[in-house]
């Protein structure tokens, strides 16, 4: 039964709570411990459910004859360059938002339209500060690619989702079953202080990047391993 309980969908919690009861012979008015069995449940089978809809989204690949995928690469460029319009929809002006060619389509192969969606996310719920770093990241000498520093962020977010290291935090966070959204908040947590991480360690140049940010990588994984840990961003 215990082994089990740790595997049940949603669905099945409540029921699981009482097997394990009966089967450790707990008083079922015992109500504390009833409530916090049911909210660790909650919480471990919601981390692997968020797991494999993190997963799928990856798995989507980027597609530029489905509306839906081009209407959000247009709404990213809308928010993070609302004074310039583009000129058309392959040209040179993604680059102005960091991505490396005239069709971003092909940047988001590794992370499918999770790479997106964390880049959309963070730019319509934290616009002044998507802008700010935008801005940051045209700096002459400590410059770097915008979108594609974006997109190798939520690789970052998605590996540590994928082992199990981002458990504490999602479940200090939540008392109950992590959403996607909490998935996006770290995204965005993670954008904003690799910015203030780059800016402070002042990297020779932009070929450096793989050095420092396996030393940011570090960094976060060290935080995360604290047991009160909440990685987040004041909205």
């Amino acid at each position: 039964v215990l082994r089990n309980a740790v595997h049940v969908e949603e669905a099945e919690v409540e029921k699981c709570v009482r097997d394990v009861m009966k089967e450790k012979k707990i008083e079922q008015k015992d109500t504390g411990f009833k409530t916090n069995l049911h909210i660790s449940l909650l919480q471990i089978s919601g981390y692997k459910k968020l797991y494999l809809n993190v997963e799928n989204l990856r798995k989507v690949p980027y597609d530029s004859d489905n509306e839906e995928h081009e209407e959000q690469l247009i709404e990213l460029w809308n928010l993070l360059m609302p004074h310039e319009n583009l000129k058309a929809r392959i040209t040179k002006q993604w680059c102005d938002i960091g991505f490396q060619g005239d069709d971003p389509k092909t940047d988001f192969r590794g992370m499918g339209l999770l790479g997106l969606v964390n880049l959309v996310y963070f730019s319509k719920h934290y616009t002044n500060e998507a802008r700010q770093i935008l801005s940051r990241s045209n700096h002459p000498k400590l410059g770097y690619s915008y979108a594609i520093v974006g997109i190798n962020l939520t690789e970052m977010a998605y590996s540590l989702l994928k082992n199990g290291a981002l458990k504490s935090h999602l479940y200090n966070m939540v008392s109950g079953s992590p959403q996607m959204d909490h998935f996006h908040q770290f995204y965005c947590y993670l954008v904003y202080e690799f910015d203030k991480f780059w800016f402070e360690e002042e990297p020779e140049s932009i070929m450096h990047f793989n050095q420092y940010r396996e030393k940011f990588h570090e960094k976060i994984k060290g935080l995360l391993l604290h047991c009160d840990v909440i990685l987040t961003l004041q909205n």
